[in-house]
């Protein structure tokens, strides 16, 4: 038997494959061994007692019984069976080819008993018997090339032997027939079997293939779940010094007000703020990936939109000599405003980085159902070769020093997460050196009485535009009285109690939940309860914050015989996705780190003045 065609370099790879190739083979050939084998024992049966019958040779008789003892070894013998391995497949091949060539040569000695008799309807019958068990065996045979000669040839040959001997013009007309039937049977055979090799190799090299294929997908997974991971503690890691940098910061920042010191501390605030924005641009990313962000749809009136985009970049845009255009239109459409803001925010904040003349026009257009809202720039353009990634993570065109400035190469990708979620298709086209245009796909709606307003389109979040200030927030209401700080992290609690006495707040802080549950019950019994509890969600030992935080709210409302228990905020550094959805499933108010200090005094004072807790005060988009 031949060995396929391997293209492999590998002798090891080589070696698996035609093995499997050859197993598939042999298990082709016994496919259809014991039905074979009894179709022939009947056969031999009748075709050998009319031959007798009609030519009375006693030699038939001899015949017949061997060939009989032929089919009975070849019934009994062991054979193949799928449980076999795969390394044993070359010896079954072997022995069945052995046994149909033992038959085959059985087979090959009725010709001469027969053809000379002169007996043309007996010799007629003889050559079609022959001639179609050469035709059904062969089609049996085709997998394995040796059994297929085995069986053909000496059977054929004892034909054409016996036929071409009798030497007038019939018989060895009859014998040339015979042997181009034999030439054409042996070489269909041939390449039936190099289609059937081939196709199995093909077979088993897309498996091959597909497995590797799969193996890579999951290395590829593994190592997007290991980069989630590692941002995410990364990101965590950051945040906890930040925070309590932040902390320390507003503390001193509020001590040095009215005082030539306090320009540093601003300083040093705006540096820690433009540092916070950039950790939150990430976890703008993991909340989502998480499906923490959802939408809520109502009509918006794209004017009141433009309004605060408009002002927020204008004076961006006159520092760079850039002309931006934002043009009314007078349409509504139906999307989440804060959600839409941000979209169109990232994408002016895009177009104003990388245009260096010229400029930036904000225009909205209808088109049947649909607004296309557009944001056009006279920028460096996009190279078609890098049109497909400019919606991946950390991507930027044109920065290979990573300038800070151009922010983190995130804004487009947050545009693309938010397409999604929104169902607003983005379509993008660009030449190079002659600037982009990007198309958010809205639909269309009618004004409605509830819409999107101007001051709320100026609150909501800018995502990269510029390094975020602490936000102006309305005059505070009033603020606790005492708080309960449970913070693992010695640093945050001396910052955050710091903080929070340079506000007349009685902060008293602990580093776990045994420290914390005896605080309560101190307070409770000198008559002094707290008002408030501040969480954060990771502490030590691997002990979950979310969890002994509403242990403690609960023991916190019953010692002072509310009804409700005592109001939490939790405040974490976590960022990975399925922190994030338990977060939000808890429905506790939440802050990430490192937080602002005026909102901070902001969600404290809101949590006091309402009951029952509200829901979470996250930080949105």
């Amino acid at each position: 038997m031949s060995e396929p065609a391997l293209a492999s370099n590998d002798p090891y790879a080589d070696h698996a494959l035609a093995q499997r190739v050859l197993r598939e083979h042999v298990a082709s050939v016994y496919d259809t061994y014991v039905a074979s084998t009894l179709t022939h024992m009947a056969f031999v049966v009748v075709f050998g007692c009319i031959i007798y019958s009609q030519l009375g040779n006693a030699s038939l008789l001899f015949w017949i019984g061997g060939l009989m003892l032929a089919d009975i070894y070849v019934f009994f013998t062991p054979r193949w069976t799928p449980s076999r391995p795969a390394r044993e497949s070359a010896y079954w091949a072997r022995k069945i080819s052995r046994m149909v060539t033992l038959v085959s040569m059985i087979t090959a000695v009725v010709p001469w008993l027969i053809v000379p008799y002169d007996n043309l309807p007996m010799t007629s019958l003889l050559m079609a018997v022959i001639v179609g068990s050469c035709a059904r065996a062969s089609q049996s045979l085709w997998p394995l090339k040796s059994a297929l000669f085995g069986y053909t040839l000496p059977m054929s040959l004892g034909l054409i032997t016996a036929l071409a001997w009798q030497g007038d013009g019939l018989h060895l007309f009859l014998a040339a027939a015979g042997a181009a039937y034999l030439l054409l049977t042996l070489r269909a055979g041939i390449g039936q079997h190099k289609l059937l090799t081939e196709s199995l190799m093909l077979r088993f090299e897309n498996e091959a293939l597909a497995a590797r294929l799969g193996e890579q997908i999951a290395a590829t997974e593994r190592a997007s779940q290991e980069k989630t991971r590692f941002l995410g503690t990364a990101s965590h890691d950051l945040r906890q010094p930040l925070h309590a940098i932040a902390l320390f910061g507003a503390a001193l920042e509020n001590e040095l007000r009215d005082r030539p010191e306090g320009r540093n501390a601003e300083r040093l605030m705006r540096a820690v703020n433009a540092l916070g924005a950039s950790l939150d641009t990430m976890l703008d990313v993991s909340r989502l990936d998480a499906g923490v962000i959802t939408a809520a749809p109502q009509a918006v009136q794209l004017d009141a939109l433009f309004l605060p985009l408009n002002h927020t970049f204008s004076a961006r845009a006159e520092q760079k000599q850039l002309q931006l255009r934002v043009r009314a239109s007078g349409l509504w459409v139906h999307s989440d405003p804060q959600l839409l803001h941000r979209m169109l925010s990232n994408l002016m904040d895009n177009a104003l980085k990388y245009t260096a003349r010229g400029g930036v026009t904000v225009m909205a257009r209808a088109r049947g159902d649909s607004v296309w809202v557009e944001v056009r720039d006279t920028g460096i353009g996009i190279a078609p070769e890098q049109s497909g990634r400019i919606f991946e993570e950390f991507y930027q065109i044109d920065n290979p020093g990573r300038d800070r400035s151009r922010g983190l190469g995130i804004g487009l990708s947050i545009v693309q997460r938010l397409s999604r979620l929104l169902g607003h298709p983005v379509q993008m086209h660009s030449r190079l050196g002659r600037g982009t245009h990007f198309r958010v796909v809205l639909p269309m709606t009618q004004a409605h009485a509830g819409a999107l307003s101007p001051t709320l389109a100026a609150t909501a979040g800018a995502g990269e535009v510029q390094a975020p200030q602490a936000p102006a927030l309305p005059p505070l209401p009033t603020l606790p009285r005492r708080v309960l700080l449970l913070d693992d992290e010695l640093e945050i609690r001396e910052a955050m109690t710091g903080l929070l006495r340079s506000h007349a707040i009685d902060a008293h802080a602990v580093a776990d939940e045994r420290g914390a549950a005896a605080a309560l019950r101190q307070a409770n019994g000198e008559g002094r309860p707290f008002d408030l509890l501040l969480c954060d969600y990771r502490l030590a030992d691997g002990v979950d914050g979310l969890d002994a935080g509403l242990r403690l709210a609960q023991k916190g409302g019953a010692e002072r015989g509310e009804g409700a228990a005592m109001p939490l905020l939790l405040i974490t550094g976590e960022t990975s996705p399925d922190r994030l959805l338990r977060v939000r499933a808890s429905k506790v108010p939440v802050l990430f780190k490192p937080v602002v200090a005026a909102e901070l005094l902001q969600v404290m004072a809101e949590l006091v003045a309402k009951k029952p807790t509200p829901e979470p005060a996250e930080i949105g988009l």
